[in-house]
């Protein structure tokens, strides 16, 4: 697959099942097929199940097992429509949108969005370093007549200038919450923070980063000079389309990734990629 991919190029190249399957061995067996029990090499084809047997073990797998396409009865190039349609969108994809767009029932839209964020989260991510921009929202799903008023999830975002954004769920906005995501996630080569002028933030940073510590007051200005922050321009976009409708429970698994990869077509190939994603719901 190429780095950089539109749309029509996906539909050409993977139409059906068996290129899909082609393209997914070549990824995860590039030095021919292995039994994913011992390891052997003397594997053999059952062609008319899709299938390979161990010589060794008589395992039998197939190339989608342990994956995140393992037991779906969903044809494959559903799943990588579906995972570039969720990549590409710029203000994210509900369920339901995904439903329409496929052809598929709700319940197989919802999995194949929830299956798709999983295996968008970073399992070691680096330390943020560089330029970066720091802050905090508050989050509240549907009104509804039995919500408290005060029923919100603070997200923190954290932003590399020209890099990742992370978003994070916190417990609360206090400054020790916060304090530990940024210790969490901002590594020492950063070499300026930047936020507004909240109180919680001079009582987050330790005294290495308050040296590096910028603010801007936005009830004047929300740019000064190279001094700005923007973690929230796409996630706020991409909240309205996934989560405003679904409420707080669905906060986690839509902010969980980094969402500012979801822009290129080069997450496609990264998602489609991963080799020993866990099986589990």
């Amino acid at each position: 697959m190429k780095e950089e991919m539109n749309l029509v190029e996906l539909i050409k190249d993977f139409a059906d099942e068996s290129k899909c399957r082609a393209y997914l061995e070549r990824l995860r067996w590039s030095d021919g097929v292995q039994c994913l029990e011992c390891g052997s090499r003397k594997v053999y084809r059952i062609l008319k199940r899709n299938q390979f047997v161990c010589d060794d073990c008589s395992h039998q797998f197939s190339v989608t097992a342990k994956t995140i396409f393992h037991d779906t009865h969903l044809p494959l190039w559903k799943w990588f429509l579906a995972t570039y349609l969720l990549c590409e969108s710029r203000k994210g994809m509900s369920a339901n949108q995904m439903k329409r767009q496929l052809a598929i029932s709700y319940k197989t839209a919802w999995y194949l969005c929830h299956r798709i964020r999983a295996a968008m989260l970073e399992v070691a991510p680096q330390p943020l370093d560089g330029t970066v921009e720091i802050d905090e929202t508050y989050v509240a799903g549907k009104k509804r007549r039995w919500r408290a008023k005060g029923d919100v999830s603070v997200v923190i975002g954290i932003r590399q200038r020209n890099g990742d954004l992370r978003l994070i769920r916190a417990k609360d906005a206090k400054s020790k919450t916060v304090r530990e995501i940024i210790n969490a996630n901002v590594g020492g080569g950063v070499e300026v923070i930047l936020t507004d002028e909240s109180a919680i933030y001079p009582y987050a940073l330790d005294e290495m980063l308050k040296s590096k510590h910028k603010t801007i007051n936005h009830t004047r200005e929300y740019a000064h000079g190279d001094v700005h922050k923007t973690p929230w321009n796409r996630p706020s976009r991409c909240s309205s389309a996934a989560l405003w409708e679904r409420g707080i429970k669905s906060l986690q698994s839509i902010y969980q990734p980094t969402l500012t990869k979801c822009v290129s077509a080069s997450i496609t190939v990264k998602i489609l990629s991963f080799s020993e994603i866990p099986c589990s719901n």
